[in-house]
């Protein structure tokens, strides 16, 4: 446990250098094309500066982005005395609840550190979970808490989505200029092209690679908490069963949440931050007499 604390902290810092390097080249070719390398290093330190803004305001954008509202205790009793008993069981600060008014079944957990964490679930996840269930979900999120899950997942939404836009920019100016005078060599258009593209997807899949081993790790953690393996897989038969994509999709947003946010569909599949929820299932129960 100790040990998955420590590498997540490590992905942080280790994600966010990726970042400012991916688009610090980006910013090299954007200042080639328009003939100007004051403009990369001005990308590059706005870059820095993001970076370090992103760890901050992350996981309210986050929250922004699904239609996530905060409540208090009178809003939702029942799922607030379970985040509260589970946090005086792990011994964490309380974090902020959240609800998104969603049928789809879905619980999240964001922000930079278990002090300013978020914790919540969509209406539809309240309507079907009995009260055990509930409480494993509830326990599998503040696992990615006190795991600092919560801070990669933050920290790659925020620069993912960044990079996807410096891209966009970065190809925008280099078939879209009007200047048709200055002369570019083709062989830089041809490894600029190459880099925003792959910018993105070498991103997205550095993302996918830290979300895919978190679950199965939170996974544990949770029942380790709970003492309770066959109520998480309930849980999970349950969002097997009735899950849905949510109204509010964003595949930046996807690894925020316990299950797929997303239409089903090939691609939907192959960049899944999430690992099948049959894997995980046969995970649980495979080691329920080792937890």
């Amino acid at each position: 446990m100790y040990n998955a604390v420590s590498q997540n902290k490590r992905n942080t810092v280790l994600i966010m250098a990726v970042f400012v390097a991916i688009i610090g080249i980006i910013g090299v070719f954007i200042g080639i094309v328009a003939d100007s390398y004051s403009l990369s290093l001005i990308i590059f330190i706005c870059a820095i500066l993001y970076a370090w803004l992103q760890y901050f305001i992350a996981g309210k954008l986050a929250m922004a982005m699904t239609g996530a509202q905060e409540i208090e205790k009178n809003d939702a009793p029942e799922l607030w005395r379970v985040v509260e008993n589970l946090a005086i069981t792990s011994g964490m600060p309380m974090p902020k609840v959240y609800i998104i008014d969603d049928p789809a079944p879905n619980a999240f957990a964001t922000g930079r550190d278990p002090k300013h964490a978020i914790v919540g679930a969509t209406t539809g996840l309240l309507e079907i979970m009995d009260k055990r269930e509930l409480e494993a979900v509830m326990a599998h999120e503040m696992s990615h808490v006190r795991n600092y899950d919560i801070r990669v997942s933050m920290i790659a939404f925020g620069l993912v989505s960044a990079i996807g836009l410096f891209a966009d920019l970065a190809l925008r100016m280099m078939f879209y200029s009007d200047d048709r005078d200055r002369e570019v060599s083709p062989i830089v258009y041809a490894l600029g092209l190459v880099v925003v593209i792959l910018a993105p997807i070498l991103a997205t899949i550095t993302q996918l690679a830290v979300s895919r081993q978190r679950e199965y790790l939170a996974d544990a953690s949770g029942v380790l908490l709970t003492r309770d393996t066959e109520g998480l897989a309930s849980a999970l038969e349950k969002l097997r069963q009735f899950g849905r994509p949510m109204q509010k999709q964003s595949s930046s947003t996807a690894n925020l949440f316990m299950n797929n946010p997303l239409k089903p569909g090939f691609f939907s599949k192959l960049f899944s931050t999430h690992p099948p929820l049959e894997d995980r299932i046969t995970r649980l129960r495979n080691n329920a007499t080792k937890m």
